[in-house]
This record gives structure tokens, sequence and C-alpha cells, in this order.
């Protein structure tokens, strides 16, 4: 499976949903789509940051179709909102589960929920989404989460069931991202267990940036303008790391490749860096126990039903 991350097939007559499309990851992910011909849109909390990321694109691509509908994914309310509103724009090709908190804090904190914020918005705000916008889906619609290498350095105990994925026991920042990272992890590939199940032609693929940087970007003002300081620290990363542009190749050859196949998991051939190659997940996440677990318990925590 050969993939030139520089000509990518067209991507005309399709409509893709990318959660967070206004920075980062998201944003190269949405130009990167948007410049092989989808019609994108972008779900995010800020009008503000969204109109700015499409006059960022519309910059470089004056015809792109781009729009933009707001979403929190740290309130269910505001998801079966941007749900219903994205449904109207129906039928949705891919859906990019992209955002997600990146720098958690200090101290554990909870969504307007109640839960764990990073587990609640990396991935229980994504589960309602996803399932509220099932049946809006494309017959061969595509379901792409951003997984994480730090599943890698954060492990699950193993015969704990969902163990403390809501780090209720014990909070550590970094454990914590991991922990819903892994949650990322389980929901995609248990989606591709159920998929499968049913005979579907639907897929759902995962996703790693590998290690991606906004000061080895290539800029885009009013999107990754950082101070000369930040540049300089961030540039002393370039043995080990990568842009931003890069970090999407991942995510746009899962929504684009038309030999992808569900439950493939695309990342950098460096594993921190590189062009997207097919990879092995760790095996907790991918265990097919924890993910029919977490998937019940997201369903209980979101009080959304998936309807598969």
């Amino acid at each position: 499976m050969s993939w030139d991350p520089h000509a990518l097939p067209s991507a005309s007559g399709r409509t893709v949903v990318v959660t967070g499309g206004n920075a980062g990851i998201g944003y190269f992910t949405a130009e990167q789509l948007a410049g092989a011909g989808a019609r994108v849109i972008l779900a995010s909390r800020s009008a503000e940051r969204a109109q700015r990321a499409m006059d960022s694109i519309h910059e470089r691509m004056p015809e792109a179709d781009l729009a933009f509908v707001r979403l929190d994914l740290a309130s269910l309310e505001s998801v079966a909102r941007a749900a219903d509103e994205l449904a109207t724009l129906a039928p949705i090709d891919v859906l990019i589960n992209n955002a997600g908190i990146v720098n958690p804090s200090a101290r554990r904190r909870t969504t307007e929920d109640g839960l764990e914020l990073l587990v609640g918005a990396n991935a229980l705000g994504h589960f309602a989404l996803t399932a509220q916008l099932w049946p809006a889906l494309a017959p061969d619609a595509r379901v792409i989460g951003l997984g994480s290498m730090a599943t890698r350095m954060v492990r699950l105990a193993a015969g704990e069931g969902t163990g403390d994925i809501l780090s209720e026991r014990r909070y550590r920042p970094f454990r914590a991202y991991g922990l819903s990272k892994h949650a990322v992890h389980a929901c995609i590939f248990e989606l591709d267990r159920r998929i499968r199940a049913v005979g579907s032609s639907r897929m759902s693929l995962l996703t790693h940036p590998g290690f991606s940087v906004d000061g080895l970007s290539e800029r885009r003002p009013g999107i990754n303008e950082l101070s000369r300081s930040r540049r300089l620290r961030d540039g002393a990363l370039a043995f080990v790391a990568q842009g931003k542009q890069q970090g999407a190749w991942p995510t746009v050859r899962a929504a684009l490749d038309p030999q992808a196949e569900s439950g493939l998991f695309f990342g950098p051939d460096r594993t921190l860096t590189g062009a997207p190659i097919v990879m092995a997940p760790v095996l907790s996440s991918a265990d097919p126990g924890f993910g029919a677990r977490f998937w019940e318990l997201s369903e209980e925590l979101t009080g959304v039903q998936f309807p598969i």
C-alpha cells in the first residue's frame, strides 16, 4: 500500500467533518482535504477561530468549499446540537474525530456533565457525536479517530475492566491524557468490530500524528503564530519531531486511501516522524474485552445508545 502525501486522490463530491479543524493538526488536515476537493466542515468551539482557519485556507484555495458548525466536546448538550446541525449536511462521507485536549491541567477537572475532562472531551464527546451522526453517514463513510503513542507510555491495568479510566482514584496529567487515548483507541477498534459483525461497508480507522510541533510547521498567519523563542525551542527538536502539516498525513491517508480497510491504524513510518504507513497499536488498546467494556461504559456515561 504505497502512498504519496503530496499527490492526493481527488476528494471531489465528498463531505468531510473535522472536529477541531481550526488549529494544529486539525487545521492542516482540513487544508489538505480541501485542496483535494472535499467539502470540509470545521466543527469547533470558536466561530472566530474557525473563520480565521477558513480565511487561511481560502487564501491558498479560493474555491475551497468550507463551513463551520459549533461544537464543544466537553458538553453533551453541545454535541447533540452539533450532530443535529451536521445531519442537515448528510450524507457525510468522512467524520474525523480530531479535536482533543493535549495539555492537561495539573489538577483533575470535569466536563459540563461531570465527566473527567480528558476522557470526556477526547473520547466520550466523540463517541456521542459519532453515535448521533451515524444515520447521517454515507453507506461507505469512514470514521477516523486520532490516537497517540502516549498509549505506549501509559499502561492499562491488566484484568481490571476499564480500571481507573476516569482518574477517580489517581490523577496525574500525562497519565490521564494517555488513558484518554486508550479510550479513543478502544472506541475505534470496537466500532470496527461492530461494523464487521453487521456486514457494513463503512470503516472505522485510527491514526496518530507522531511528534508534531507548531514551531516546525508551515506558517499560517492567524493560525500558528509563535514567538521567536518558541520557534527556536521547537526548532531544536527537528531531529525527532516534524511540523503539524506532516502530522496530518496519516489522517488524510485514512480519509482518502482507496485501499484502506476498516480497522487499520496509520502513523509515521519512523514512529515519530515520516510518511504515513500501516502500523500496529498497543495490544491493550485493541483488546476486544477492553473495547466492549469501554463501549458499554460510554453508552452509560453519555446516555447515548450507539445504533449499531
